[in-house]
Formats: C-alpha cells, sequence, structure tokens
C-alpha cells in the first residue's frame, strides 16, 4: 500500500543523543543527529515492571499504524480487549486517516478526531456526530465539553478553534489560533484542551511553546517549550507538558520547570514521541510513547519489524520510578502505536474535565 508523503512533522524529532545518560547505547549510536537510524537490537528490557495489560483499565488508541488496513480503538478490561472500533487507514478519497485523540465518555460513547474530521460513536458502534474537515483542513483535535458539545480545532489556513453542539451541529464558538510561518497544516497543533476555568491551553507544536486563551481567543499565558505535542493544567495549577522531543515537562505559572521526565531516567527503555501525558489522581504520571517515525533502518525507513521491542505506555511516580512499562505488539492484544491512553480506574467524569488528562 502507498502512503502519501507526509509533512515535516513526522521526520524523527526524537533528541535520544541530548537525552540519553552518557555511554549508553542509544547515545553513543545517535549522537549528533536527532533522526539517525536506530539500530538496537531491543529497546526495553525482557521484564518490564508492572502487570502487563492486567494493570489498569485503560482506553487506548494510536495514529499512523500504517502495518495495517484499518486504524483501532480498544478498551481493555481484565487484561483482554473487550471492546474496538475501527476506521479505514484511507477514506473514500484515499487520504490517510490517523486517530490522534479521543475520549472514551461516561455513557459508553467516544470522541475522537481522525485527521480528515472527527466523529461521536455509541458503544454500539453508531456513528450520531460527524464532522468532515474542508479540503485542505485537518483535524486533530476532538475534546469532550460534556455530553453534547465537542471542541475541535481544524488545522489550516487560518487554523480554528470551534465548540460545536453535537445535537443541534451549531458552531456555538468560534476563534483564529495564530500558527507559524510557513504555515504546515500538519504540524500546526495535536492537543488544544479546554481548563476547568473555561480557558484554552494549546501546545503549538510548530512554535514550540504553550500558549493560554481566554473565552475570546485571547493570549493570557505562554511557555516556551520544544515541540509541545499535549499540555494539561493540573489541579496545582501547573502545567504537564508532553513533547515529541522525547520527554515530559510539568511548569509552573511562570514557565519554570518543576518536574521532568525524559531519558536519562529511564535509560533501559527507549523513549520516543511522548504525545499524551495524564497526571493520576494518586500523583503518578502515565505516558504514551509514540514508536513509528523513531525507529528506521539503516537506509531512514519507517522500519515497524522493530516496534515490538519498544514500551507502548509508562506509568512513573513523583520520583520518577516506572512502575508500569506496557509492551504490547502481538495478538490478540496488538495495541499498535501510543497516543493516546486513558484508565479507566480514576477518579472523576471525564467529559466534565474532572480528570488531569
Amino acid at each position: 500500500m502507498k502512503l502519501p508523503i507526509l509533512a515535516p512533522c513526522f521526520r524523527c524529532f526524537v533528541l535520544v543523543a541530548a537525552c540519553a545518560l552518557p555511554g549508553s547505547r542509544a547515545a553513543a549510536e545517535n549522537a549528533g543527529d536527532p533522526g539517525a537510524p536506530r539500530n538496537l537490537a531491543s529497546y526495553s528490557p525482557a521484564t518490564l515492571p508492572g502487570r502487563g495489560l492486567d494493570q489498569h483499565p485503560f482506553f487506548y488508541t494510536g495514529q499512523w499504524d500504517f502495518r495495517n488496513p484499518v486504524q483501532r480503538m480498544v478498551i481493555v478490561r481484565g487484561g483482554k480487549i473487550v471492546w474496538s472500533y475501527e476506521i479505514p487507514t484511507n477514506d473514500a478519497t484515499k487520504t490517510l486517516q490517523e486517530l490522534s485523540d479521543a475520549t472514551l465518555l461516561s455513557n459508553g460513547n467516544v470522541v475522537f478526531a481522525r485527521k480528515t474530521g472527527a466523529g461521536e460513536i455509541t458503544a454500539d458502534k453508531k456513528l450520531i456526530w460527524n464532522y468532515d474537515a474542508p479540503k485542505g483542513f485537518e483535524v486533530h483535535v476532538a475534546q469532550p465539553i460534556g455530553l453534547d458539545r465537542v471542541m475541535i480545532v481544524q488545522n489550516g489556513e487560518p487554523a480554528k478553534l470551534m465548540v460545536i453542539n453535537t445535537v443541534t451541529g451549531k458552531t456555538e464558538k468560534e476563534f483564529v489560533l495564530p500558527t507559524g510561518n510557513p504555515h504546515p497544516t500538519h504540524t500546526q497543533f495535536r492537543r488544544v484542551q479546554m481548563t476547568k476555568a473555561g480557558t484554552f491551553l494549546a501546545a503549538h507544536h510548530d512554535e514550540n511553546k504553550v500558549v493560554e486563551y481566554d473565552a475570546d481567543g485571547k493570549a493570557i499565558w505562554s511557555a516556551a517549550v520544544p515541540n509541545p505535542w499535549d499540555a494539561v493544567r493540573l489541579t496545582n495549577g501547573n502545567t504537564l507538558v508532553s513533547s515529541h522531543n522525547s520527554f515530559v515537562r510539568e511548569i509552573n505559572s511562570k514557565g519554570e520547570t518543576v518536574w521532568e521526565f525524559g531519558q536519562q531516567d529511564v535509560p533501559d527503555i527507549a523513549l520516543f514521541s511522548l504525545q499524551e501525558a495524564n497526571r493520576l489522581a494518586n500523583g503518578n504520571t502515565v505516558i504514551s510513547n509514540w514508536v513509528p517515525n523513531g525507529i528506521v533502518d539503516a537506509k531512514g525507513v519507517k522500519d515497524p519489524a522493530k516496534w515490538p521491542t519498544s514500551v507502548q505506555v509508562l506509568e512513573v511516580t513523583p520520583a520518577k520510578k516506572v512502575v508500569w512499562a506496557l509492551r504490547s505488539w502481538t495478538a490478540p492484544a496488538d495495541l499498535g502505536p501510543a497516543t493516546v491512553i486513558q484508565l479507566l480506574d480514576e477518579p472523576g467524569i471525564p467529559e466534565n474535565r474532572e480528570q488531569q488528562r
């Protein structure tokens, strides 16, 4: 299957050379070139901490699993996949689709972004709301606001944040989000979150910063972060940012780093693009470790044969101890690349923004 050429976002931005411990195999093989081929025999130890698929019940999906003709979202309970939903990797127009944002709601529905648009499905897999992105635009952000509204961000020229009533179909809020120059549509935004205060926290992937906007789209706070993927406002007032550059960083209102997790903290597990970071009620942080562009062969070609040696999800304590590392790449629970990880044993109603994710 021939895939379309993707935008520069999907070059390997992973800075293992800068993050790995001196003398480690990862540092030696990637020194000086963040896009260098990574030819390690294994990207994680044979034995991992935690109970694998049975550590937590969770909802999961990941973008750009180009091994398969379909892209899949799953629910795992009791160590087994108990529900799944698929969309074609290429839609009817042969346009690549990606599952880059998704949330399991309290009523069992799922709101998701697929690059070509967004949708909401029921537990019995009926599509009850759909949004198709106009030609030349992409949707990688779809966040529920209650059970009857969805906030999406439409990458393009211009990029727009929209709050849509999924019952009436009416767009109830809309404002333009500034983008870099030039304007690489594919790389503009992967996550924007509405906070409990009603502001909007945007990870400007193409501008190396996180910006908070008020309800009218006026910038009220910002912090410089390289290649931010997601930004979450924590209950302590700080902001948790995950980065395409292999780190998760907690920053305070002054933009100061108060906690960070990166390759130097876990030298035996290779970190790639850290796309989502969730702060749990117990203080731990759960991180999705998206791998496809981080593993290439000697010619720089994406090499899915090596994906199964990588870890997809990590749970780390405030002291940076890894208490759970999930690696699930074979049947019957081949989860594929990791973008979204939503733990289902966490308190709070997800569509009411009661979880730190």
